[in-house]
């Protein structure tokens, strides 16, 4: 009889692998870090740590394909009473987020990246993908995130959002942390947090920083991130300067390519899809930052139909990542009138395997397989008011289920919540550092004005 280190077993087993199974009476057994088999039935198993997943559904952790950490900061502050309401996207970066990057410390990056976290954490999310932003704390701040996370016991995969917005040295010194940070990490063995390269948005910087961005992922063999297109600020711009929408001018820098997360791709037409595709460039969609923000809906079900890997992402608004999956789930159904459009798969799809082939992690993550990592979640619902089993799990996952009913996470083989109880940090230190500082950081973000910056100086 094999021992396992721990064995989940009487769960309905969501595997999200090739052929998308679900196991029911399934059980998951780990050994070490790794998934060591997966089947059905557990009568010959046995395990140091044995888990009765009875009325439980065990799925691979959830994988958020974008967010911004530092977003948990304006979660209720009183700036939006103050300022002037944006009437669109342009004047929400003017008037919050590039007011809010302008103060940021790395007091603040800290503490809200233990926040964000852990709420991720506590709601089911075992890897995510975050950009930092602030003038004032570029150098050395993503060690601060990655102690943060750390502490949390998830993954990540971190950089700082490299912009030309105030001037090229900005963006050199954005570019140069996260090769630091890329440099630093590979000295670690297996590390949990990780580095990317982040640029802002194409209408924030010029060809070099692109080009530059491109060589130094080439050379790194790391995932290159952006902003492209959420708001029309981004199409115009390229229009108007180059001659030529987003996508196509990113296709024209070289800077496209299977290793790139493009964010948000919102306002796009066919012919720039065309290029996504070809170049098997990733979408991170948001769907309720696009809501919050007002600023449309991508096309995500051409995307899927041209096989184009579309993964969710949260954008620093809301972090419980069921609300996320439900948002995609319905967006596309109101955008383009077509009850039809996303099912219930393709949105759990987008969330955990596709989350990982967006990083060029799908050899490791996103599916319940042996010999990938153990980031495992098991989750179950307070309420089920109809029949849980093998048909009707996708549909519960998208319509019924929230972050509250997350019970177990176990991240590379290692328990990190039981029973909704952290086992890393407690949830009194994370709320009293991050009230503490959040305070502080209102102070300050009330007592300046609203960002002002010329964005067209580019080139």
């Amino acid at each position: 009889m094999v021992n396992f280190d721990i064995l989940i077993k009487n769960g309905l087993v969501v595997t999200m692998d090739s052929k998308r199974r679900v196991i029911e009476k399934g059980y998951v057994a780990i050994v070490g870090d790794r998934i060591a088999e997966v089947g059905k039935d557990s009568l010959d198993k046995s395990a140091e740590k044995v888990i009765d997943a009875k009325g439980a559904i065990v799925m691979p952790g959830i994988i958020c394909g974008h967010t911004h950490l530092y977003g948990i900061l304006l979660r209720g502050s009183p700036w939006f009473a103050k300022i002037e309401p944006p009437t669109d996207f342009i004047q929400n970066l003017h008037r919050i987020w590039w007011a809010m990057d302008e103060i940021m410390n790395y007091d603040d990056a800290y503490a809200s990246a233990l926040a964000a976290s852990f709420e991720m954490m506590k709601s089911g999310v075992t890897l995510f993908a975050d950009t930092f932003s602030g003038p004032n704390a570029i150098e050395g701040v993503l060690d601060r995130i990655e102690e943060a996370v750390k502490k949390v016991g998830i993954r990540g995969i971190i950089a700082f959002e490299a912009t030309e917005r105030h001037s090229k040295e900005e963006g050199e010194r954005g570019i140069k942390e996260n090769i630091r940070f890329i440099e630093r990490v590979r000295r670690e063995k297996d590390p949990l947090v990780t580095g990317m390269i982040s640029i802002h948005a194409s209408f924030t910087v010029t060809n070099w920083l692109l080009k530059w961005a491109r060589e130094l992922a080439n050379k790194y063999e790391v995932p290159i991130t952006l902003h492209t297109s959420e708001g029309l600020v981004d199409p115009y711009h390229n229009l108007e300067r180059y001659g030529m929408r987003t996508f196509e001018r990113l296709y024209r820098v070289g800077l496209l390519g299977p290793d790139v997360v493009a964010v948000h791709a919102v306002h796009v037409i066919d012919d720039e899809l065309k290029l996504i595709a070809k170049t098997g460039t990733k979408i991170a969609h948001n769907p309720l930052s696009n809501m919050l923000n007002a600023v449309g809906a991508p096309p995500i079900h051409k995307m899927l139909e041209m096989g184009i890997t579309v993964t969710i992402g949260n954008d620093g608004y809301i972090f419980d990542p069921f609300e996320n999956i439900r948002g995609a789930y319905l967006l596309a159904k109101v955008a383009f009138r077509d009850p039809r459009l996303i099912t219930p798969l393709e949105a759990i799809e987008m969330a955990t395997i596709n989350g990982a082939k967006a990083y060029g992690l799908e050899d490791k993550l996103g599916s319940l397989e042996p010999g990938k990592r153990a980031d495992i979640i098991i989750v179950m619902p307070e309420l089920m008011p109809t029949p849980l089993n093998a048909e009707t799990v996708y549909g519960h996952l998208v319509n019924t289920i929230d972050g509250d009913d997350v019970k177990t996470v176990i991240v590379n083989g290692k328990i990190i919540m039981e029973n909704r109880k952290s086992l890393t940090i407690s949830e009194e230190e994370v709320n009293k550092i991050s009230q503490e500082i959040a305070a502080k950081f209102w102070k300050r973000l009330l007592s300046k004005g609203e960002h002002q910056l010329d964005i067209v100086r580019l080139e």
